[in-house]
């Protein structure tokens, strides 16, 4: 049996789905990763790996495979390894799959199971938005994910452990709110700290004193 996590590929900053597909059979002990996975995304089966080992849950001796469809579309960054987790925690009974139905996932696992912040939060969040889907990330990136709107359902846990127990119902996480960080005048960068760069910063100045859009200049 297959079991599915989506989560998402970055092409600029657009978010393109993607499927993660589990599929655990008999055979010679390994862990086979297809669907054009960088080699952040390779190494991503030895984090996993050791992160449900440490969260108590080992993975069988037999052949599984991950599949990330489709699979002529490149896949880069290490937010693969939270999807990869869910589906193979998913195939071993440990939380159930309809669960995980509905939701994007994102997120890099440590080698203790806990969840560490990765980029690309917020447009995964709002492509997840204009889907009808939830999103699952790290906590660290919950207040980025929850800038996509009041509509998305946000699962944003520390560790692989407290998400399992959010999904079997026995210890429910609450929703993150948007960050907001105010900064004093005193502590906003200065161009006068600047040293070389001098047509970087002549774009800046002509930019600022016109009014102008900086991203413009890029």
């Amino acid at each position: 049996m297959v079991t599915r996590v989506t989560t998402v590929a970055f092409q600029g900053i657009e978010a393109v789905p993607v499927d993660v597909q589990a599929h655990i059979a008999p055979g010679l002990a390994a862990l086979v990763l297809v669907g054009l996975p960088d080699k952040a995304v390779r190494e991503s089966g030895e984090r996993v790996r050791a992160a449900l080992t440490a969260s108590g849950l080992g993975l069988p001796p037999k052949r599984i495979t991950i599949n990330l469809a489709p699979a002529d579309l490149p896949k880069e960054g290490s937010h693969y390894d939270l999807p990869i987790a869910l589906a193979l925690m998913g195939a071993l009974g440990a939380i159930p799959q309809d669960a995980l139905e509905g939701y994007m996932a994102l997120g890099e696992l440590g080698l203790d199971g806990r969840l560490a912040h990765v980029g690309g939060v917020l447009p995964a969040a709002m492509a997840a938005s204009a889907k009808g889907m939830g999103i699952i990330c790290p906590r660290a990136s919950g207040s980025e994910a929850a800038w996509a709107g009041e509509d998305v359902d946000i699962i944003a846990v520390d560790s692989l452990i407290a998400l399992a127990n959010h999904l079997t119902g026995h210890q429910l996480q609450a929703r993150p709110q948007p960050a907001r960080q105010l900064i004093a005048p005193g502590d906003l960068p200065d161009l006068a700290d600047v040293r070389g760069q001098a047509v970087a910063r002549r774009a800046l100045e002509v930019a600022a004193a016109g009014g102008h859009n900086m991203l413009r200049l890029c």
